[in-house]
C-alpha cells in the first residue's frame, strides 16, 4: 500500500497503533520521495535486495516492484507483522529482529532509512559484514552525514574512512522534516554508497580498526598516538617517516589512503 498522511492516519488507527520513539519511527508520507529512494538503488533482475526497518512500508511498496528477491528486516513486531498481512501476495522474506543480529552478506543492495540514534553503528555493520553489496542507499538525519563524508576536519572519523576504502559516497538529496510523521527536528539526507569489488576488505576494515583507536585521543599527535598503539616510540616515528606524515599531525588530518598504509605497515611490526 503506498503511504501518505491519508493512508498513514487510517493505517495507524484500524492497527491501533504509533510511531514508537524508542525505535526511532518517522514515516516518509511523501510518495514520490520514496519512490525516488527505491530508483536510487538502480536494482538489477540479478539483485537481492534487503529492506532495514520498513516501518508501514513507505519504501516497500515500490520495492515490490522492482523487485522479486526482497527480504525486510523490522525489530517492532506490530510493523512486522503489518508487512506481512500487506504483502502476503507478494514474494517478501520478512523477519522480525534486530538488524544487528541478521546475516547480510548475501545482498548485493541495502536499503534504509536509517534510524537515527544508531546511525553510525548500522552503517558500519553494512559495510564490514555486506561482503556481497554492491550499493547501498540509505536516509539519514542531515547534520550527521558529514561524518561519513568528510575525509578532514572536525565531522571527519573512523567511519569515513571506512566508507571511503570501500567505494564511493554520494549525496542525492535533501528530504525535509516535514514530509515525516511524526516529523523530527531535522532535515534528512539521502545518500548512496558504490562499494568497489575489487578493494581488499580486510585491508580496509584494518585501516577503519585503526582509526578508531587513534580518534579516541583526537588531541594527541599520530606520533604519540601510534607510539600508544605500538608501545614503541621508535616504530611509531619509523612509520611517519616512511610515509612521509608529518608526526604532530592529529588524526582528523589524516587521508583513509594513509590509514590504509599505516594499519599494513602496524600490521608487519605486531
Amino acid at each position: 500500500m503506498e503511504i501518505n498522511r491519508d493512508s498513514l492516519s487510517k493505517i495507524l488507527c484500524s492497527n491501533n497503533v504509533k510511531p514508537d520513539k524508542d525505535y526511532g519511527q518517522n514515516f516518509l508520507v511523501e510518495p514520490e520521495i520514496a519512490k525516488r529512494i527505491v530508483n536510487s538503488l538502480d536494482i538489477k533482475n540479478e539483485d537481492r535486495v534487503i529492506e532495514v526497518g520498513p516501518g508501514l512500508g513507505s519504501l516497500t511498496h515500490f520495492l515490490v516492484e522492482a523487485t522479486k528477491d526482497l527480504t525486510t528486516v523490522e525489530i517492532d513486531e506490530r510493523m512486522a507483522n503489518y508487512i506481512k498481512d500487506t504483502y502476503k501476495d507478494n514474494n517478501i522474506n520478512v523477519i522480525t529482529n534486530d538488524i544487528r543480529k541478521v546475516d547480510v552478506s548475501q545482498y548485493t543492495k541495502i536499503i534504509s532509512n536509517l534510524p537515527y540514534n544508531i546511525t553510525t553503528e548500522l552503517l558500519q555493520y553494512f559495510l564490514i559484514n555486506g561482503v556481497s553489496a554492491k550499493k547501498m542507499v540509505f536516509m539519514i538525519q542531515s547534520e550527521t552525514f558529514a561524518h561519513f563524508y568528510d575525509v578532514s576536519g572536525k565531522e571527519y572519523g573512523p567511519t569515513s574512512v571506512l566508507v571511503h576504502l570501500l567505494g564511493n559516497i554520494e549525496k542525492l538529496f535533501t528530504v525535509k522534516a516535514g514530509c515525516f510523521y511524526p516529523a523530527p527536528k531535522c532535515n534528512s539526507t539521502v545518500f548512496s554508497i558504490d562499494l568497489d569489488t575489487r578493494i581488499n576488505r580486510n585491508n580496509a576494515i584494518g585501516a577503519f580498526k585503526l582509526a578508531k583507536q587513534l580518534f579516541i585521543n583526537r588531541r594527541k599527535t599520530i606520533q604519540n598516538n601510534l607510539t600508544t598503539y605500538l608501545g614503541s616510540k621508535e616504530e611509531a616515528l619509523a612509520i611517519c617517516n616512511k610515509f612521509g606524515i608529518n608526526p604532530l599531525l592529529r588524526p582528523e588530518q589524516i587521508s583513509p589512503d594513509l590509514y590504509l598504509k599505516m594499519s599494513s605497515e602496524c600490521n608487519k611490526n605486531r
